[in-house]
């Protein structure tokens, strides 16, 4: 590729904002030339407005530092000077679906980390190894908004990352009810340690709005196209419970699947290892050259010794055993910030690339 495609990042001062910021930093097709924040933070530099907040674990990369923030309101301008954006805004539900249909309808794709439009029917919700196909409902998107190239699409949320996956590998065995519950790092809610330190050491066995998120964003990727919308799948059956727990980075469920059609150990682990989907094919930039991976150790996976797996964009799976209600229970592990926000959203703007979505204007 002879010239990056032109990024900009809406809602760059925050969490979401500066991982994008940080995974972006040496992209091989995108570059980030414009950040957009609240109007309390533009007309500073990016290093002033972000100022003691920076909460990566790298330092800052020393090509935004200077990049002059912007007013996120002001739609055309900030537009005006890029190919296409993501969008990690803090706003109102209502508020976000207006300010990207916004950005769209200047013929900027928008890429979106945010939940607002995660059940609009003809917007795309995707993990591309599971749903890249569910894309092509953008056409029809196009023609509610009036646009020749502008649109939104979305990724899912951070909880449903680290199982399914696994549950779209084990399709063909047709799981048909699912027990979850997700223990949540802190970084899920924009936090380190130092911002919430009453975390530490403690579990708050409540999060709002993540059980339902949990329970039905999975039926969505597994739906189907029917007159331009998407309509979600209706089994599996999936109750979850969500759990905060005392852990930086990292989403862990510990899951319980019943099967109509009953499969080995073995089988199941060698689904796993071989899924593969529209990213591996394509070698994008972004995609883990093996999407999950089963461990056979008894203490795995965890949080220390796994969430980084392939640079954050893997799942890791282990405890994988017959169950005495259930057919089957297994462990799985994300990294909630990578894969489950920030990088998702780039891997989904890479396939929306290479499929001819997103071109340089």
């Amino acid at each position: 590729m002879d010239q990056k495609l032109k990024v900009g990042i809406l809602g760059a001062t925050g969490m979401v904002g500066q991982r994008f910021i940080s995974l972006l930093e040496n992209h091989p097709w995108f570059e980030v030339v414009t950040v957009a924040a609240s109007p309390r933070s533009a007309g500073k530099t990016y290093e002033e407005a972000v100022g003691g907040r920076w909460k990566m674990q790298t330092s800052m990369p020393e090509k935004v530092k200077k990049l002059v923030v912007m007013n996120v309101n002001e739609v055309e301008k900030v537009a005006s000077g890029v190919d296409f954006v993501f969008s990690a805004v803090d706003m109102t539900k209502e508020e976000i679906r207006q300010i990207e249909d916004a950005y769209a309808k200047t013929e900027t794709p928008v890429v979106s980390n945010n939940s607002a439009h995660r059940w609009t029917p003809d917007v795309p919700m995707v993990v591309p190894e599971i749903n890249a196909e569910h894309f092509a409902v953008i056409e029809h998107q196009r023609k509610r908004l009036g646009t020749e190239r502008g649109f939104v699409a979305v990724k899912p949320n951070c909880s449903i990352q680290s199982y399914a996956p696994v549950l779209t590998a084990w399709k063909e065995y047709e799981p048909y009810e699912v027990v979850a519950t997700t223990y949540q790092a802190i970084s899920g809610a924009g936090k380190t340690f130092k911002d919430w330190p009453e975390m530490e050491g403690n579990i708050i066995p409540y999060i709002g709005g993540e059980e339902e998120k949990s329970e039905k964003e999975p039926l969505r990727l597994w739906g189907t196209i029917e007159n331009g919308e998407i309509v979600p799948a209706k089994s599996p059956v999936i109750t979850c419970q969500c759990i905060r727990v005392p852990v930086l980075n990292g989403h862990t469920a510990a899951v319980f699947v019943k099967f109509r059609k009953k499969p080995s150990k073995e089988e199941l682990i060698e689904k796993l290892n071989a899924f593969r989907g529209l990213p591996q094919e394509m070698n994008l930039p972004s995609a883990p050259k093996q999407f999950i991976r089963y461990l056979e150790e008894d203490n795995r996976p965890q949080v220390t010794l796994d969430v980084d797996y392939e640079n954050g964009m893997g799942v890791t799976v282990g405890r994988l055993r017959e169950d005495t209600v259930y057919d089957y229970k297994f462990v799985g592990l994300s990294h909630n910030t990578v894969r489950g926000a920030a990088g998702g959203a780039i891997l989904c703007a890479e396939a929306l690339k290479a499929l001819g979505y997103i071109a340089a204007k």
